[in-house]
């Protein structure tokens, strides 16, 4: 056989693949409680010579079948990838644990390193971790490069137990002589906020391998981002980086853009929705604009960037020949703004990358004076008792909303409050927004119920059939939820805030049973819906939401039109 031959066929060997051959009842709707009922899976287990996967996504497994399954995986080595995403709905956070502990020790007994392992989609929080961390610190996750935990409500506690188990994985496969090389992190909507971030960023810069971080809603603000960004750094082969919908601001940006001059090989930066504005556009634009030639997709919408960010960003895509995708709708750019955007990317021969423009906002002239963002956890700095001025000037610029001194109002606010009707409204005169946000934030320390219930007189308005009723109403509601937001963020007080807001939406019941409210529910929920995807609704907020949402839809409760609408929009 001539050598031509011999490199012909090890060539063939190089590029042949075999596909995985395992296990899948993904999207079979199965509700396996017992050690009988999950018969079906482990039957079909058993016929599997060579499990490389086994798939349960959309079946919901009780602890009695999580026991027969993990009996049958005992006597697989071979098994590779535990794809187990949305198995234990409508099971309780007690299961959980214990099912996620006898899988694991099963893949222990069994002597599997896994490659990939998904629970995404599993809300079983900070408890189910402590079931979760016993199998990462084990042996089986040694080799582990797929570890994919999206929408479990981790929250900071479980993001840092998750961190801490991760660390001994690291440290204990070290001791074995082949340290964990992790190349892909997704742990999005989990509230991990700047705490768990930063917990977890140490743990990225320990590695130092991975190619995917990704972690959108998450209610990280700027400390946590410049944690990660410093992890960015280290690992210098990371090729996709999601932050959407984290509250990254010019602090952010600016941490990021000094990080990825180590990540030359980044093919997707996706940092939508995160208040960048045009301050942070700007930083982003330089750092990219002489390098990461390999990029193909850019999401920077939502982030109120003006015109003047837009086309710095073009500038510095103009030499990413591989960019298939350029997201920048729902920003600042005016009618003018999208037309010269159009024109340069028809210059440079990227108008195809483009998507659509569409929420655009005219340009606001005076943006530039509210760039930089207040961190909501002032606990984190290095002062943790005083907040330095600056910082206070910062919050003053940009969150605090002025109310002018008021003046003599046509109707009083009390009585509007008393008696919440279009006309009383009207009656208020023109300093009625005013007036309305000065009475309400009275309440802000002493009893946010009552600038709740004030938001939601004024939010029932919103869809009032007299025009001119629902067009200031609405734009006094947003106002109000605006600075209760920014308020509630501020104060650590979001949990009580979210509360609020469901009770008095009539989503859930108020702890006082004798509590009614009389304002018009369908209004509220359509002025819900005009403004859930703002960019000041924290992500746990539309996490929380989300949930009470779903339930609300599938069991039919009133006012179904509307639900479903605010669901499918924070979907």
């Amino acid at each position: 056989m001539s050598s031509h031959d011999i490199t012909s066929i090890l060539k063939a060997f190089e590029e042949t693949h075999v596909s995985d051959t395992g296990v899948s009842f993904a999207g079979k709707s199965l509700k396996l409680n017992s050690e009988e009922d999950a018969k079906q899976v482990t039957n079909e287990i058993e016929k599997c010579s060579n499990l490389q996967y086994l798939n349960l996504e959309g079946n919901t497994l009780g602890v009695g079948a999580s026991k027969e399954i993990a009996k049958s995986l005992e006597k697989h080595p071979e098994f590779r990838r535990a794809l187990w995403k949305d198995m234990f709905t409508g099971r309780m956070k007690t299961e959980i644990p214990i099912a996620l502990q006898y899988l694991g020790d099963s893949l222990v007994t069994a002597g599997a390193r896994l490659t990939e392992l998904d629970l995404s989609d599993n809300a079983f929080g900070p408890v189910g971790v402590e079931g979760l961390a016993s199998l990462l610190r084990s042996s089986s996750c040694y080799a582990l490069e797929e570890l994919r935990l999206n929408n479990n409500g981790l929250g900071i506690t479980g993001g840092k137990l998750l961190a801490s188990a991760l660390t001994d994985c690291y440290k204990y496969s070290k001791e074995q002589g082949k340290c964990l090389a992790l190349k892909v992190f997704i742990a999005g909507r989990n509230r991990l906020e700047n705490e768990g971030a930063k917990v977890l960023a140490e743990v990225f810069k320990l590695l130092g391998t991975l190619e995917e971080i990704t972690m959108p809603q998450n209610g990280i603000y700027h400390l946590g981002i410049s944690a990660l960004s410093e992890a960015f750094s280290v690992n210098r082969n990371l090729q996709i980086i999601n932050l959407n919908d984290n509250t990254i601001g010019a602090k952010g940006a600016k941490a990021i853009a000094s990080a990825i001059g180590n990540n030359q090989n980044l093919k997707e930066i996706n940092l939508g929705d995160c208040l960048l504005k045009t301050r942070g556009a700007l930083l982003l634009s330089d750092a990219l604009k002489d390098s990461h030639k390999d990029l193909e997709e850019i999401n920077f919408g939502f982030n109120e960037i003006t015109k003047q960010g837009g086309l710095e960003l073009l500038n510095a895509i103009a030499n990413k020949s591989k960019l298939k995708k350029l997201i920048l709708d729902g920003n600042k750019f005016g009618d003018d703004g999208k037309e010269l955007i159009k024109k340069k990317l028809g210059e440079i021969g990227k108008l195809n990358v483009l998507g659509s423009l569409d929420e655009d906002e005219s340009e606001d002239s005076n943006e530039e004076d509210d760039e930089e963002e207040t961190d909501k956890s002032e606990h984190d700095s290095e002062n943790d008792e005083t907040v330095d001025e600056e910082t206070k000037d910062e919050s003053h610029d940009q969150d605090v909303i002025e109310v002018p001194s008021p003046t003599k109002l046509h109707l009083s606010i009390k009585e509007f409050i008393e008696t919440p009707s279009a006309s009383n409204f009207l009656a208020m005169g023109p300093n009625r927004t005013e007036a309305i946000l000065e009475e309400a934030k009275k309440y802000e320390d002493n009893s946010i119920e009552e600038y709740v219930r004030i938001m939601m007189k004024v939010s029932a308005l919103s869809n009032n059939t007299r025009p001119e009723v629902a067009k200031i109403s609405t734009e006094c509601a947003e106002k109000l939820y605006k600075n209760l937001f920014i308020w509630a963020q501020k104060t650590d007080k979001l949990s009580i805030v979210n509360n609020s807001i469901l009770v008095n939406l009539g989503i859930i019941k108020s702890e006082d049973k004798s509590y009614k409210f009389t304002w018009n529910q369908d209004g509220c929920l359509n002025m819900l819906k005009s403004i859930v995807n703002q960019n000041y609704i924290p992500a746990s907020t539309k996490d929380t939401l989300r949930v009470f949402m779903k339930r609300e839809v599938e069991n039919n409760k009133d006012h179904l039109v509307v639900k479903k609408d605010i669901l499918s929009t924070l979907s």
